[in-house]
């Protein structure tokens, strides 16, 4: 489980915005990319990311 004081500290390394936590997942509140938790460490990297689908 992510600390909710890392989880204050990070953010989106595209953006530079606010991120969430969504499961198992670091969700970014403004472009949508979800990066992966592995072993309870945030990947922020973004050739790891999740693209959103545009709708």
């Amino acid at each position: 489980m992510i600390n909710k004081e890392l989880l204050e500290i990070l953010a989106c390394p595209l953006c530079k915005t606010e991120v969430r936590l969504e499961g198992e997942k670091i969700v970014c509140t403004q472009c949508g990319r979800r990066y992966p938790i592995k072993d309870d460490i945030p990947v922020m990297l973004i050739e790891e990311a999740e693209i959103p689908e545009k709708k």
